[in-house]
C-alpha cells in the first residue's frame, strides 16, 4: 500500500463526512414543511436551504466516492463496493437522523 493511497482516502473519507453533514442538514430542514402538508409550497428561504442541502450534500458524495475510487477501484474492486455500499447506507441513515431528530425537537 502506498502512501499517496492512504492520503487519497483520508481526503475521500472527509469529503464523505461533510456530505453526510449537509444530508443530515437537509434531513432536519425537510421535516417542517413535510409535517406542514406544504412540502410543494415552500417559500424562497425554504427552498435555498433545502436545495443548497440537498444538492450539495449529493454533489460532495458523489466526489467523495469518485476519489476513493482513485485509490481502490482498480486494485481492489471488491473493497472498494463494500466502502462505496457502506457509505451510501451511512448517507441515508445520516439524512434520516436529520428527521428524527427534528421529529423529536418537534413533537
Amino acid at each position: 500500500m502506498s502512501t499517496e493511497n492512504w492520503i487519497i482516502r483520508i481526503v475521500a473519507l472527509l469529503c464523505a463526512a461533510g456530505s453526510a453533514g449537509l444530508l443530515w442538514t437537509f434531513g432536519v430542514f425537510v421535516v417542517v414543511p413535510w409535517r406542514a402538508g406544504r412540502l410543494f409550497a415552500l417559500n424562497a428561504a425554504e427552498i435555498q436551504i433545502l436545495g443548497a442541502s440537498l444538492v450539495l450534500g449529493l454533489a460532495t458524495a458523489w466526489g467523495a466516492l469518485h476519489i476513493l475510487a482513485q485509490a481502490d477501484r482498480a486494485s481492489r474492486p471488491k473493497n472498494y463496493a463494500m466502502i462505496r455500499m457502506v457509505l451510501i447506507i451511512a448517507w441515508l441513515a445520516a439524512g434520516i437522523g436529520g428527521m428524527t431528530w427534528t421529529l423529536g425537537k418537534v413533537a
